[in-house]
C-alpha cells in the first residue's frame, strides 16, 4: 500500500467517490468510516469477515482468504479503524480505538453490504471486535471464530495487576500509558512493532518481504491516536466516545456468546499463558475449542488450521 494510495484517500475523504481503481480494494462507507477491505469469492457466497489485529493488516488472511473462497465462501477483510486506507470520515469523530467501536465497525461494514448475517473471525483487536459483535448483535452473526476465547475486554479486570510474568509481556500496553510511549510509537512505529511480531510469534521466522507487506498500515495518520486511545481506554485510563457508552455499559455486565464459536489458542502465544479454555462458559451455543501448535498470530502461521475452524463453525451453525 503506497504513498499514492494514503494521499488518493485523503483527497477524498469527504466525497463518496472514491478511484477503486487505484485503490485496488474496495471501500465501505458508514457513519464513522470509510472502511478499505478486500474481497474474495463468489458473489453469492456464504459471507466471512475476516479481522487482523494489532500490530498487522489484511495480509494475515493472504492464504487463509483463498482457502475459504475455495471452499464458496464471499471473503471479506477489512482494515480496521487506524490502519491501512481505512479513514475516519471527519476530523471531528474521536479517534477512539475502544472496543465497542471496533465491533460496531463490523456490524456497519456488514449493512453497507447488505449482508444480514455472516461468520466473523479474528484475533487480537480483530478477535476483540468479533466476539463484541457477536456478543451485542447475535442476530447479525452466523458463526464466531476467535482467538483467545472470550476476547471482550473486562476493563475493571485490566485495572489491576496480572501476575509478574504475564505483565512483562505487556510492556507495550503500559508504554502506551504514557506520552513517551505515544512519541516512541510515533518515531518508531516499524520497530516497535516487528519486535512484536518477534515477541509474540518465536517459532514463526517470517522473512523482511513479509513484515514489509504489512508495514506500511502503520503510516495510517490515524494509527498512533486509535492504538494509544485503545490501550489507555481498556487500562480504564481515559474516556471513551461518549457515542459507545451504551454498549460499554452492556459489555461490562459480559454478554453471553450464543451463536455457534470456535475458539482457539496458540500453544505458544505468550500473551495467553496456559490458554484460555477455562472461558467456555461464556459460549452457551455451540463451542468447540483448540489449541494450535502457533503463536499469536495464528492465521498466518497456521492458515489451514484457521480456515478449517471458519468451515467448522460454518458446520456447527449449518446442523444447529
Amino acid at each position: 500500500m503506497g504513498k499514492r494510495c494514503f494521499d488518493k484517500i485523503a483527497a477524498a475523504e469527504d466525497s463518496d467517490i472514491f478511484d477503486v481503481e487505484i485503490l485496488v480494494m474496495k471501500l465501505a462507507h458508514t457513519e464513522a468510516l470509510h472502511i478499505a477491505y478486500k474481497e474474495v469469492g463468489p458473489a453469492d457466497g456464504w459471507p466471512v469477515v475476516l479481522s487482523h489485529g494489532f500490530p498487522y493488516d489484511i495480509n494475515a488472511y493472504a492464504e487463509v482468504a483463498p482457502l475459504l473462497a475455495g471452499a464458496g465462501a464471499r471473503v471479506i477483510t477489512p482494515y480496521l479503524r487506524g490502519f491501512g486506507p481505512t479513514r475516519f470520515r471527519s476530523v471531528a469523530t474521536m479517534r477512539s480505538g475502544q472496543q465497542a467501536a471496533l465491533g460496531s465497525d463490523l456490524i456497519g461494514l456488514l449493512d453497507f453490504l447488505g449482508i444480514e448475517r455472516a461468520i466473523l473471525a479474528g484475533y487480537d483487536w480483530g478477535g476483540l471486535a468479533s466476539c463484541v459483535a457477536a456478543a451485542l448483535w447475535p442476530e447479525r452473526v452466523t458463526g464466531l471464530v476467535s482467538l483467545a476465547s472470550y476476547d471482550v475486554v473486562d476493563v475493571e479486570r485490566m485495572r489491576h495487576p496480572f501476575p509478574p510474568a504475564l505483565e512483562s509481556v505487556m510492556w507495550y500496553q503500559h508504554f502506551f500509558q504514557t506520552e513517551r510511549g505515544r512519541e516512541g510509537l510515533a518515531t518508531h512505529r516499524r520497530e516497535l512493532c516487528r519486535l512484536l511480531w518477534q515477541q509474540w510469534s518465536p517459532n514463526w521466522h517470517f522473512d523482511d518481504a513479509t513484515f514489509d507487506r504489512t508495514a506500511p498500515s502503520f503510516d495510517n495518520p490515524d494509527f498512533v491516536d486509535v492504538v494509544i486511545h485503545s490501550y489507555r481506554f481498556h487500562f480504564g485510563l481515559t474516556a471513551g466516545d461518549p457515542a459507545y457508552d451504551g454498549l460499554e455499559a452492556r459489555l461490562r455486565n459480559k454478554p453471553k456468546i450464543v451463536v455457534p464459536a470456535v475458539t482457539l489458542d496458540g500453544e505458544r502465544d505468550p500473551l495467553k499463558p496456559g490458554g484460555t479454555a477455562d472461558q467456555a462458559a461464556y459460549f452457551i451455543g455451540p463451542h468447540q475449542h483448540r489449541t494450535i501448535a502457533s503463536g499469536h498470530n495464528l492465521p498466518q502461521e497456521h492458515p489451514l488450521a484457521f480456515a478449517d475452524a471458519v468451515e467448522t463453525v460454518r458446520g456447527l451453525s449449518i446442523s444447529g
